[in-house]
């Protein structure tokens, strides 16, 4: 973990309420960069995240699979952030916000990993490649940042290229997609509440949160879906995705406290060609050419809003 740079580093104040915070929020270029590249990451992480919940999924319950995620990635922290951070990593300033936040993140985990049992790992992370979207729309109110008629514009053809890629009424349209619809839009807020956590809590603490409730909330429905792990590649398959997520999660927390919501969600966007790549590797599977134009419709959305929040009007702040 050295690697990662410290917590104690410098990084945007808290700014809930406080007139000010769409300026304390503009973050050197240098640190926004490294924003990019912790998002970049993330992505990469999450979608070999996503292989292996789709061949778990083949023979295991969602609910299970999302539980060993979440589980395995409090225990995967505490073993690596407890030694070095001692007792004091588990105290949060927000604590119903981080419960939302966890609340958020296992809701968009299980339909995600319930929903590529059925349909390819890149048409899922095409769809949901709509979260940053959700960041965009609900930026202005929640964040303070600014929303022009253009970003409207985009935010509508983004979710035209969703419906591209899902295409309801066709023969290839199938109901699974609706469930990352769902993964995508709980993601995204999620993301806004961690943005709004991340002048007060360290990255440490919003990693751990981030699971508690899928972790603990779960064990009571365990003993009903539990089926025990029939050979050791399937036992390393779930304790891979409790670290994957930990690490994603965690590079997401230091992303979101080097720059702004709507520049650097889009970056996540490295996720689908990670996708394509575990999804070709393993399962043969490779996108159609109308999921590549939906997927590309929805980048470019994206990246559409991200620069023009990052450009300076002149004399802003």
């Amino acid at each position: 973990m050295d690697s990662i740079p410290s917590a104690s580093h410098p990084r945007p104040a808290n700014c809930l309420g406080d007139p000010r915070r769409v300026s304390q929020y503009q973050s050197p270029p240098q640190r926004i960069l490294l924003g990019i590249l912790f998002m970049c990451t993330a992505g990469m992480l999450f979608a070999v995240m996503g292989g292996c919940a789709k061949l778990l999924g083949a023979h295991y319950s969602s609910l299970q699979v999302s539980w060993a995620r979440a589980f395995g990635h409090i225990v995967f922290l505490l073993v690596a952030f407890l030694p070095r951070h001692g007792l004091g990593v588990l105290r949060t300033r927000r604590p119903l916000m981080q419960l939302a936040r966890s609340a958020l993140l296992f809701l968009s985990n299980l339909a995600h990993f319930f929903a590529i049992t059925f349909i390819p790992l890149a048409k899922a992370a095409s769809i949901s490649l709509t979260a940053p979207l959700i960041v965009a729309l609900l930026a202005g109110p929640v964040l303070g940042e600014r929303t022009t008629r253009a970003r409207v514009i985009a935010l509508l053809c983004g979710f035209a290229g969703v419906v591209l890629v899902i295409r309801p009424g066709t023969s290839v349209f199938h109901w699974a997609s609706l469930f990352v619809v769902l993964s995508a839009a709980s993601y995204g807020v999620y993301q806004i509440l961690t943005r709004l956590v991340a002048g007060v809590e360290s990255p440490e603490t919003s990693a751990i949160y981030s699971s508690t409730v899928g972790a603990f909330g779960m064990l009571l429905v365990m003993p009903f879906v539990w089926i025990t792990p029939v050979s050791l590649f399937d036992i390393g398959l779930f304790c891979a995705l409790g670290i994957l997520g930990a690490l994603g999660h965690y590079c997401v927390a230091y992303a979101f406290g080097y720059g702004p919501a709507n520049i650097i969600s889009p970056f996540q966007y490295f996720q689908l060609m990670g996708s394509v790549a575990v999804g070709n590797l393993f399962f043969g599977e490779l996108p159609d050419a109308y999921t590549w134009l939906g997927a590309a419709v929805i980048i470019g959305s994206g990246l559409f809003i991200g620069w023009s929040q990052s450009r300076k009007k002149p004399g802003g702040a």
